[in-house]
């Protein structure tokens, strides 16, 4: 697969405002995918940060296998974490819960002194993690942007809650991927703008890493029973969803989008495309 790259100068702007707003903070949201939470952790974000309290949000938990595991991991790092599907309203109860967690004793240092106040946090993440769906849970109603795609939300915006006030942020990548594994990962499941991939690419891979951690997956859902090359099980899927074009040739391109497709919305399965290794060693 070729080396990804994608940082718009959109997310150069992002960075700046989030240091500059960082000091209005008291602490952040980190919104993850559950199905790629190393490789959807941006340490550059987690930086921004430094000494106040990170929730780690691992969003889309209904697509994602073992995310309890994950949660695990994390907290044992000494950070706070929570994982959910923010589509779902009662998630919420649970979401505001942790969010209360990480201020506790910041509000009960406030009571001591004798006053009340708004706590504040920064909401962020890779693109497309659900960042916006988060807010929207929180505030339990549709008070940010939100979209299926990379880079939907581009400036800031503050959303004021009962008890908290959230500042909604455009999702940012590292400037450069040092770890292509994770790239090609963060492709799979969409926070990467398709309009700068090879589908082909993408979905060849995906059939790979797909066979080597969830080979029955693809005999369900495809009817795959040779595995011994990426090609091969591309054309399967073209036999078995009837890509053929005039002449029986095999229309890749269409197989190759229907099979992407199929991985983000869940039709291969809940999935872990991290190794429990990898996020031990992200360093949240």
């Amino acid at each position: 697969m070729k080396i990804i790259q994608w940082f718009p100068g959109h997310m150069t702007k992002a960075m700046r405002m989030m240091r500059e707003n960082a000091a209005l903070c008291d602490g952040a949201i980190m919104v993850l995918d559950a199905r790629c939470p190393a490789s959807s952790f941006n340490i550059k974000l987690k930086n921004v940060f430094s000494g106040k309290p990170v929730l780690y949000v691992l969003n889309k938990s209904d697509l994602s296998e073992s995310s309890g595991e994950c949660v695990k991991l994390i907290r044992a790092s000494g950070a706070e974490a929570v994982a959910l599907n923010a589509t779902a309203s009662g998630c919420r109860k649970l979401l505001l819960s942790a969010c209360e967690s990480v201020v506790r004793e910041k509000r009960e240092r406030a009571k001591a002194k004798g006053y009340e106040r708004t706590f504040r946090f920064m909401v962020l993440g890779v693109p497309n993690t659900g960042k916006s769906t988060v807010i929207n849970l929180l505030a339990a109603s549709a008070r940010a942007v939100t979209g299926n795609k990379a880079g939907v939300t581009r400036g800031k915006q503050w959303i004021r809650l009962e008890n908290f006030e959230l500042l909604d942020t455009p999702g940012t990548m590292p400037p450069a991927f040092e770890n292509q594994t994770f790239a090609r990962r963060l492709a799979y499941v969409g926070s990467i703008n398709d309009d700068i991939l090879d589908f082909g690419d993408v979905a060849l891979s995906l059939l790979a890493d797909m066979a080597e951690k969830y080979p029955a997956r693809l005999g369900e859902r495809y009817g795959i029973d040779d595995l011994s090359s990426p090609l091969s099980m591309l054309e399967q899927v073209c036999v078995r969803r009837g890509f053929v074009l005039r002449g029986g040739e095999y229309d890749h391109d269409r197989a190759c989008r229907a099979v992407v497709d199929d991985f983000r919305k869940g039709r291969l399965g809940a999935v872990l495309l991290d190794s429990f290794g990898e996020i031990s060693a992200a360093g949240f």
